[in-house]
């Protein structure tokens, strides 16, 4: 990356403070852009799911692999929990989506306490493992929440064929104006298709362990016996391990990353797979050094930028984004390391931005807890709109599950020591409800970034990227109007 006429600021810089500069380019499409990630984790889009407990969970960790991302499961959820779900998010279907299905004899309630889960819009209702009719949302509205689904449910049910062209699929469901179509696997439900999700598997490459199953990471702290719960998550069959603490530049978290190392290396030994180790956070170089000394082959990037996040309010301590990231690359490419960018994202060009300062991935989390997919339930406030319930991993909610094995008296007394908002509403937005819906958007916008710079891979694109610096009268003039003058 240079930064326009070769100016150097002499102050750090936020994604708002900086803007990218078009170059000559050869490259005439987005869809010729490969965004294959550099940090060998396997991901084909630079997006990963942080690991927010209100954020990263099956749901969303299946969904966003499915498109080429990774999801970290929270390390405050317990064991029996993380194997669970990375058992569903690998047996889950690489192209078909996994169906919401309720019982031809269950009560309309649960089908609306489960079909805001999902963005398909509806579930499939079985009579034992038979698919016999779809119910809606519309279905569902203005009858008694007792009444049965099969007194509601649309029995006019097409179906497909696990062997059945997609294309072919996606025909059936414009002529016939159909939500989706359940995929049967013999007389067994295998998983459904959307319009958009048959559009989506011609684009997007799906995230794939050796075995060809969906991949998802999994986070552990620092404390306890931080070898044996490594040792854990490894035999769950996560594909990535991240070491995570809100201060990574610190000795426990240098006297972790040995023993969460030696669990992977005893791992790679006995099955011939090596997984990255990520560690993090931090904000200087000399951060980055320390961490890849201690074994860390990913750095995550971000003190304090997170919507979540109210670290610098609290202490003072922090570093813009930006600037963060871009320092910390330089030194992870001398040490051989690589970093992720983590926080402070709000729109697709933060994301282009943050791969232009040499992140090899970016971190989300606020951005996707409003979505179907987050780990939160929905709620509908007083004027029907609907959100999810979010919090900060350092709020006094997310330090209360952390330390629920403490007696009363230490938990309230960590209970002090929040740095994080503890309840936030993420309204979904109606135009992208779901977190398919984001991604799109922000890898769209990604795609054309790169285009303007000429780089068809995140490598050329870090090479290629031209940054200027820009008052808050420059950023503003970027925005468009929502409404008029």
């Amino acid at each position: 990356m240079k930064f326009l006429n070769d100016v150097h600021p002499q102050y750090d810089l936020t994604y708002n403070d900086t803007f990218m500069v078009p170059s000559r380019s050869a490259v005439a499409s987005r869809t010729s852009v490969d965004l294959t990630t550099p940090d060998g984790i396997g991901t084909s889009i630079p997006l990963v799911v942080s690991n927010m407990t209100a954020v990263a969970g099956r749901r969303m960790a299946e969904t966003v692999a499915r498109r080429g991302g990774i999801a970290i499961l929270p390390q405050d959820i317990s064991q029996a929990a993380v194997n669970d779900m990375v058992g569903q998010v690998k047996r889950a279907h690489t192209v078909f989506e996994t169906p919401i299905t309720v019982q031809a004899g269950d009560a309309v309630a649960t089908a609306l306490s489960l079909l805001g889960k999902r963005s398909h819009g509806a579930a499939v209702v079985l009579e034992g493992d038979e698919p016999v009719g779809i119910v809606s949302l519309g279905d569902c509205q203005e009858v008694d929440r007792f009444a049965r689904i099969s007194e509601v449910m649309s029995q006019n049910i097409t179906t497909a064929s696990v062997d059945e062209d997609p294309r072919s699929v996606f025909d059936t469901i414009t002529e016939r104006h159909l939500t989706m179509v359940p995929m049967l696997d013999g007389g067994r439900l295998a998983g459904v298709l959307t319009r958009k999700g048959i559009l989506r598997s011609t684009i997007y490459s799906p995230a794939v362990d050796p075995q060809g199953r969906l991949m998802v990471g999994g986070a552990v702290g620092i404390n306890g016996d931080v070898r044996a719960k490594t040792a854990a998550l490894l035999e769950s069959g996560v594909d990535v391990i991240v070491v995570d603490t809100a201060h990574g530049h610190q000795e426990k978290m240098i006297e972790a990353l040995p023993l969460v190392t030696a669990a992977r290396d005893e791992f790679a030994a006995r099955t011939g797979r090596r997984l990255q180790v990520v560690a993090g956070n931090v904000v200087s170089p000399a951060g980055v050094t320390d961490l890849v000394a201690a074994g860390a082959d990913i750095l995550k990037v971000g003190v304090g930028p997170g919507a979540m996040c109210t670290t610098r309010m609290m202490t003072g301590v922090g570093r813009p984004q930006f600037s963060a990231v871009l320092e910390c690359a330089g030194a992870a490419r001398e040490s051989g390391a690589e970093v992720w960018a983590d926080g402070g994202v709000k729109y697709p060009r933060d994301v282009a931005l943050a791969l232009a300062a040499g992140a090899a991935s970016v971190m989300i989390g606020s951005w996707f807890a409003g979505t179907h997919e987050s780990a939160g339930d929905l709620v509908l406030d007083s004027d029907g709109r609907a959100y999810k319930e979010s919090f900060g991993m350092a709020s006094a909610r997310a330090v209360q599950n952390r330390t629920k094995q403490q007696s009363a008296f230490d938990r309230a007394r960590s209970g002090l020591f929040e740095e994080g908002i503890s309840h936030s509403r993420m309204y979904l937005d109606p135009a992208r409800p779901g977190v398919e819906d984001l991604v799109d958007s922000i890898i769209s916008g990604v795609r054309s970034s790169f285009t303007y710079a000429g780089a068809d891979s995140i490598a050329q694109f870090r090479e290629r990227a031209v940054v200027g610096v820009q008052s808050s009268a420059g950023y503003e003039e970027g925005r468009p109007r929502d409404t008029s003058w």
